[in-house]
């Protein structure tokens, strides 16, 4: 339930949910051809749409290269290579004359000798036809590229094996739309469920021959894999189909892989989470990673509620199955990516607080080994995983983009104390709003923080309104960075609020307790933290209390529809993406099991502790003038959702509007309905909260 962030698909949703909404589109565009744009908002997003975000960086086994993705002017993204030491050595990994000159070329990863470069890209040579994304392989001794897939499908997160004879990726055959939840679903038909479920497994191409074979059986969706070191198994978290609405129960399997062939064996369960005992029952693992010795496996275990959002605490278990054990338990931060060091070491990336911490742990007791830990108050990450970091475990060199509220994003890389810019994308972008500040306060035994963004030209003499902006997850955390052309904080503050972050109980940041903290509690003691930090604010900066919004998209959607059910204090609100009733939602969505990990039972087994925490069942108390948002092909937080909400408050003659936006799902792609969103939300607040 992430905006924007979360990657997993899902199934399609029920056909009498959309039944609700088939007449949404020709209503959005009749309202919004009715609007005039604001040049304000067209102005800053037109400006933020300027900013080049590198993808992906990488560094080579010794340290001294890195590669790393970014998008060209008129161009598709572009694969580029840096010397550490002299980044202004930068130049592009080209494919020559192309059919289409946007095509893009991604996902870099080194070959174990570092001689070899593999990517993914979807460029093929001028006069051949396009065969959509494929792997491919660029030699550092040659300087030249050679395809080396021909397949039909998606390719994903394609990785060497450590012998180098092979290269594994996750893949869909024929698939027929990106995976992601965040992605429109597809529109309902056939038999839902069971037509056109789209499996996700692991292939794997020969270097040498380019022969491919699909390795793991069809009754199994991949999520994630990790090669042994002695090239002959791999590791991989999956569940049966459809993965779309199982990754909450997937297990964790160890399969037989001889490179000769690469001819595949049956897979071994050897976690799986719902049986097993301990703090690990009931919740979701990610990021399996083999040690060096091949004897065990490490991975994150925790509350999470989206696959690629991940955090929680580190387990450690024998490669041929046995009892996990947690080696960080009451640490007070929220471990999100690792990779080994050594066999008796582990390079970790966490959230700590609202920030990111790298370090180092002992992987017998799980604690920091002494003078490695730095904190980033920024969001840092290398590719497809939350805060992943790229690392040369023989140098300890890494290389990471990092992003902040004051800078835009780049690629480093160095040793941690000596990071290096490598990329220069983004030198000229200058924010267009307010200074940031870490806010932390205490509440009810918690220790909460969050993130306080001043409006643009503040001035202390002069009070100002403020939007609160709750974050999606709820297993997530607000972090710095610089905004994308989309919804955001950002804007708001550019145009003279403050906007204020929090993460409350639920978030990751403070520990795993921390995060488990609102099971069964939606809604209330995340939604008190918030006030209490609000409380904070007040006595410390000039805030208007009569001017006080609120907002979010996704969990914070919800928690946008919940707040105005129990308080008065918000003037105005817009929910993006919300939930109004969870008892309907389990029914509507196609991921109903990432519910039970935080309700305890389904909807079937409980209605009452859903009930509890629907804004629908309080909305005879709302008096707070809300605007909904939603794309009706939205597969996480359906449109349904919204539909409710918006005609409870308009039997209920609250003020309100709901506007359904066309082919979009939890994420909008289309440029002119991100301009739109914003547009309205500014002029909700605008409107109701009035400058004086």
């Amino acid at each position: 339930m992430l905006f924007p962030a979360a990657r997993a698909s899902r199934l399609l949703l029920a056909v009498a949910a959309f039944s609700l909404i088939a007449t949404a589109p020709s209503a959005y565009a009749q309202a919004s051809s009715n609007q005039a744009h604001d040049t304000r908002i067209s102005s800053l997003l037109g400006d933020l749409g300027k900013t080049q975000t590198p993808l992906q960086s990488v560094i080579s086994p010794d340290g001294t290269a890195v590669a790393w993705t970014a998008r060209a002017a008129n161009r598709g993204y572009i694969l580029h290579l840096s010397d550490v030491n002299r980044p202004d050595s930068s130049k592009e990994i080209g494919m020559g004359e192309v059919v289409d000159p946007l095509c893009s070329s991604t996902q870099p990863m080194w070959s174990p000798d570092g001689r070899s470069l593999l990517f993914t890209s979807t460029c093929v040579p001028k006069g051949s036809a396009p065969q959509g994304q494929q792997v491919f392989i660029w030699s550092k001794d040659s300087q030249k590229t050679k395809q080396l897939t021909h397949v039909t499908g998606s390719v994903d997160v394609p990785a060497w094996s450590p012998d180098g004879k092979a290269i594994a990726f996750l893949f869909v055959e024929n698939a027929t739309r990106s995976a992601g939840a965040l992605d429109a679903m597809k529109p309902p038909a056939g038999v839902i469920g069971e037509d056109g479920v789209e499996v996700q497994r692991v292939a794997a191409v020969e270097v040498a021959s380019g022969n491919v074979s699909v390795v793991t059986p069809a009754n199994l969706h991949v999520y994630e894999f990790d090669w042994a070191p002695g090239s002959d198994r791999i590791a991989f978290v999956a569940a049966a189909p459809p993965g779309e609405n199982t990754w909450w129960i997937a297990q964790l399997y160890t399969q037989d892989l001889s490179s000769a062939g690469l001819k595949a064996s049956t897979p071994q369960s050897i976690l799986n989470t719902q049986t097993v005992t301990g703090s690990l029952h009931g919740l979701q693992i990610a990021l399996p990673r083999w040690s060096p010795d091949g004897t065990r496996i490490a991975l994150i275990g925790g509350l999470m509620s989206d696959q690629g959002s991940t955090g929680g605490d580190i387990y450690i278990l024998p490669s041929t199955g046995g009892e996990p054990k947690n080696i960080t338990p009451g640490r007070r931060s929220s471990p999100a990516y690792f990779r080994w060091l050594d066999d008796s070491k582990l390079y970790v990336a966490e959230h700590l607080g609202g920030s990111a911490r790298i370090t180092a742990l002992d992987a017998a007791t799980g604690q920091d080994v002494p003078n490695t830990g730095v904190v980033f108050p920024e969001t840092i990450g290398a590719g497809r995983d939350i805060m992943s970091v790229s690392l040369s475990p023989a140098t300890h060199r890494v290389a990471f983009v990092r992003s902040s509220f004051e800078k835009a994003p780049e690629v480093w890389a160095g040793e941690l104390s000596n990071l290096k810019q490598i990329s220069h994308l983004n030198d000229s972008m200058k924010p267009g709003w307010g200074k940031t500040e870490d806010i932390a306060w205490e509440n009810e035994g918690f220790h909460v923080q969050g993130w306080l963004l001043y409006p643009a030209n503040y001035d202390p003499a002069k009070t100002y309104p403020m939007v609160v902006y709750v974050h999606g997850g709820p297993s997530s955390a607000s972090q710095p960075r610089w905004p994308s052309a989309a919804y955001g904080a950002t804007p708001f503050s550019a145009l003279g609020y403050f906007v204020f972050m929090p993460n409350p109980r639920g978030s990751y940041g403070q520990g795993e307790a921390f995060t488990q903290a609102n099971i069964k509690d939606f809604g209330y003691g995340d939604l008190r933290d918030i006030l209490a930090g609000m409380d904070v604010l007040e006595k410390r900066f000039p805030i208007d209390k009569e001017r006080e919004g609120l907002t979010g998209w996704s969990y914070g959607g919800f928690m946008t529809m919940f707040a105005v059910t129990q308080t008065h204090r918000f003037k105005a609100a817009v929910a993006g993406a919300g939930i109004s009733d969870w008892k309907s939602y389990y029914g509507e969505n196609s991921i109903d099991q990432w519910m039970i990990p935080f309700f305890g039972k389904s909807v079937y087994e409980d209605p009452a502790v859903y009930a509890k925490s629907s804004a629908i069942e309080f909305i005879k108390n709302v008096t707070t003038p809300t605007l909904i948002v939603v794309g009706d092909r939205d597969g996480e937080c359906p449109a349904p959702q919204s539909y409710e909400f918006w005609h409870a408050l308009r039997a209920n003659h609250v003020p309100t509007q709901l506007v359904v936006y066309p082919n979009e799902g939890h994420s909008f792609r289309d440029p002119g309905h991100r301009v739109d969103v914003l547009e309205r939300a500014i002029h909700w607040f605008e409107e109701r909260m009035p400058a004086k």
